[in-house]
């Protein structure tokens, strides 16, 4: 008996360790291939002159490890590396996204429980809701800028509620479409016992949207990162890697690996806010009532 229980205590922890070394090499697989692509690519569009769609050469197409190098080099003789730069660099973005991923997550929420309670709420706003993703980011950051420094915020904020605006709108849509995926049958079951709005939102309806809510905060997660890189561009932030990119840029046909490595840790910052929501995804959705049944 006491052999079985070892068994079966012990079974799902070698399955874990398993699923975890399969997504580790799967991981590694894909980084391979990719760096094989870029290189062969690279190899082929220098050996056979080509042009289109654009020249392919050392300036246009570094090396991988040649940007990964440079993370490790002085940006100027006897300067600070690199990656020390951008890391300090990324802390600061990453508090910009933060707290602009923190704005547009519960104002998007409030917004889509509000259009999922009214359907004249609905068929008024949503369009203009649809309406305001369609004005490109790169015109709305400085009017933002602009407004809010009339009103005496803080820079570092107002590329915060940049970011925000990116993050609100899929976290609203999946929100309403959460709140109305709940069973009709236990809603009705409710409603029967006479249970009030309030109590069927949260004992029926949030459970419900959980998937589709945690789909919307990991697409807006990487959003906040693009929302808070552009936001740094029209506010004049140098410290963050939207000042770092604008930077590099200047001086890109002399060291293009720097651009790229600056691309490189913006998108590392971006997964790395995936992955946190993912993880939290994983913590509240498997303690739901109805995994926890």
């Amino acid at each position: 008996m006491s052999a079985i229980a070892i068994g079966q205590h012990g079974r799902p922890r070698v399955d874990g360790v398993t699923r975890s070394l399969e997504k580790a090499s799967l991981f590694f697989v894909v980084l391979a291939v990719l760096y094989g692509i870029w290189e062969g690519y690279r190899w082929l569009g220098i050996h056979f002159g080509w042009t289109h769609p654009f020249a392919v050469n050392d300036t246009t197409m570094p090396h991988i490890h040649d940007m990964v190098n440079a993370l490790f080099q002085p940006t100027r003789a006897g300067g600070p590396l690199l990656v020390g730069i951008l890391w300090r660099a990324s802390l600061f973005t990453a508090k910009e996204a933060a707290l602009g991923f923190a704005m547009g997550a519960v104002g998007g929420f409030a917004l889509g429980t509000l259009l999922a309670h009214s359907r004249v709420l609905q068929r008024g706003f949503l369009p203009y809701v649809v309406a305001s993703q369609t004005v490109p980011i790169l015109a709305i950051a400085p009017m933002v800028v602009v407004w809010l420094a009339s009103l005496h915020v803080t820079a570092w904020i107002s590329v915060a509620v940049i970011a925000a605006y990116l993050t609100f709108f899929p976290v609203a849509i999946n929100t309403l479409r959460g709140l109305h995926s709940a069973d009709r049958r236990a809603l009705e079951l409710m409603r029967s016992y006479a249970a009030s709005t309030w109590t069927i939102l949260w004992k029926l309806r949030f459970p419900a949207s959980l998937p589709y809510l945690f789909a919307a905060l990991k697409v807006s997660a990487t959003a906040s990162i693009v929302g808070a890189i552009v936001g740094e561009l029209p506010s004049g932030i140098a410290g963050g890697l939207g000042g770092a990119i604008l930077n590099f840029a200047q001086y890109y046909t002399f060291a293009p690996q720097n651009l790229w490595a600056t691309n490189i840790v913006a998108a590392a910052l971006g997964i790395t806010f995936f992955l946190v929501v993912l993880g939290a995804e994983r913590i509240v959705v498997r303690r739901a009532p109805e995994n926890l049944a």
